[in-house]
């Protein structure tokens, strides 16, 4: 019963007299030689191969809380010092606003029918990008026509009055 709640994570009682087992070798090995053993000879003494013993091993390892003090003060935590990889860095935000203020701001220097068919084929303030016949069909024109309406901004967008904006962002990552 006490097996059953002891823990944060529940882990089975044959699992537990198992890591129980593995402790008492392991403590026995430190008092005998002084050192710790590894995998390969815990995996030797308990007659189990060393992949289940790595596996006994992790299993044995009791959660930290993410509470936990760090250092002799106790205004830092452990959760203080883990990355939180869902959120963007600030500095990767702030480089990727003024990267979509500075597109926003060149592809309004072209004409409205330029602006709108590379948004559209680039899946620029969109959730897709879209083929020359999607953005054809919505201008009412052939694909072929897309084709040279989205040639010529893109050599209008090539002019260094306008990459040159972009080039620091370039510079940058």
């Amino acid at each position: 019963s006490i097996a059953d709640q002891a823990r944060t994570i529940r882990i089975p009682v044959h699992m537990i007299e198992t890591i129980n087992k593995m402790n008492r070798l392991s403590r026995q090995h430190l008092q005998e030689f002084g050192f710790e053993p590894d995998a390969s000879v815990l995996a030797e003494k308990m007659e189990i191969p060393e992949e289940k013993i790595r596996k006994i091993m992790k299993i044995a390892k009791e959660p930290i809380s993410m509470e936990t003090p760090i250092g002799d003060d106790d205004d830092s935590h452990l959760g203080d010092f883990i990355e939180d990889g869902a959120n963007t860095a600030p500095l990767e935000a702030a480089m990727q606003a003024g990267l979509r203020d500075v597109v926003k701001d060149i592809l309004d220097s072209l004409t409205p029918r330029e602006a709108k068919v590379l948004r559209m084929r680039f899946g620029i303030e969109m959730s897709t990008d879209h083929t020359l016949e999607e953005v054809g069909k919505q201008f009412d024109v052939t694909r072929e026509r897309i084709r040279q309406i989205e040639a010529k901004a893109l050599r209008k967008l090539k002019h260094p009055s306008r990459s040159d904006k972009l080039r620091s962002f370039i510079d940058m990552q």
